[in-house]
Parts: C-alpha cells; structure tokens; sequence
C-alpha cells in the first residue's frame, strides 16, 4: 500500500512492481452484488498466481475458493490467454492473465461433446462469471447415457462443478462433486495427471 486516506473520501492506491491500482470508498456499496474489474496483463502469471494463493493463505489462514475474497483457478482460456480470477473483500475482480497466443479472438467451440461442454461451462464461469449457467452446462452433459467423457474429461468436468457449486452456496453438491473428482484421479495414469495438472491442483484447492 503507497498511500491511504478515510477523508475528504475514502481512497487507496496498491502498487506491484510496475502494476498500480487505486481504490475509493463507495457509500452504500454492496461488496457481493459489485461488477468492478480490471485486467492485468503479466509475463508471469504461474509466478503470480503461486503468490496470491500464499499471501491470501498468509492473511487468512487457508485459500478462499469461494465468498469474499477468493482467488479461482489458474487455466488456459480459448482466447489465447492463460489467467486466473482473484476477487477481492471490496468485490472487486482483478484478472489477471498472459497470452500464450497473438490472436485474442475465441477460438470456435469443439465439436466433441464433451470438450465443448467444458469450453462452454468454463467461459461461463470464469469470462461471464455465471456460476449457475455453468452447472446446467456441466449437470446436462453428465447425464447423457449414450455418451462418456474420458477420465480426464470427467475430472475437469467434476472439478469445474464443485467450483462453481461452492460459489453458489450449494455446499452438498460441492462435496458430492469433490469426492467423485478424487475417486477419478486416483484412478489416472502419469500422462493424463499431466495433461490435467491444473485441474488436479485446483482439487486440492477446493478440498483444503
């Protein structure tokens, strides 16, 4: 923190490195029901997002997944950009994310039906911040009879679920979601815990 004051108006300024942001006091201001945010833009986001997970264990004891503040899961986006959430006590959200292509357009959905499921429920979730859309995407496709998802489809599926249950509140579906996920994992091989390592640690995120 680089500068502070209760008066004339509330107002903070946060600086990292060469990022600064600055904050003022709102009166009336519903931390739950707010829609700030910013993008930050980074050459480390990996780096970054291992620090916020320990400041905030730091300060409150564990990681927040879900409620105020809370830090969401590090994963590869299909607009070329590899970021994380992290929401703040005030409500606001501050993305953070580097590209890991030139075209910053959404890449078309996959035609398979299950990558497309997790295309469409983890934009929801994490670019439209719509955790309850995000789950009748997931619980629809779960229920197809005539196809199954891959291990390690199942298991990113599984693992956005109980993300997005904990954020709705829906604490029975959460656990439900948690404990198939790790049946699932105990279950993978060394090249599918690979390809899904970001997932397996957001597991561990949301069973902490």
């Amino acid at each position: 923190m680089t500068f502070q004051q209760t008066s004339p108006n509330p107002y903070a300024v946060v600086e990292r490195g060469d990022i600064e942001l600055q904050f003022f006091g709102l009166k009336q201001h519903e931390p739950t029901e707010s829609y700030s945010t910013c993008y930050v833009l980074t050459d480390d986001v990996d780096g970054l997002h291992e620090s916020f997970r320990a400041g905030l264990k730091a300060a409150y004891g564990k990681i927040p997944t879900r409620g105020l503040p809370r830090i969401g899961a590090l994963k590869d986006m299909s607009y070329g950009m590899r970021q994380f959430l992290m929401t703040d006590p005030g409500g606001n959200c501050i993305r953070i994310g580097q590209p890991t292509s030139e075209d910053q357009h959404h890449r078309p959905a996959p035609k398979e039906t299950f990558a497309r499921a997790l295309h469409h429920a983890s934009l929801l979730a994490d670019s439209k911040e719509d955790p309850a859309a995000a789950a009748k995407v997931i619980d629809r496709v779960l229920r197809l009879e005539d196809e199954r998802p891959t291990p390690a489809q199942l298991l990113r599926l599984l693992v956005l679920r109980a993300d997005v249950a904990g954020r709705l509140g829906d604490v029975d579906t959460a656990a439900s979601a948690l404990a198939e996920a790790a049946a699932v994992a105990a279950q993978l091989g060394a090249q599918e815990r690979e390809s899904v390592q970001d997932d397996l640690e957001r597991l561990a995120e949301l069973q902490a």
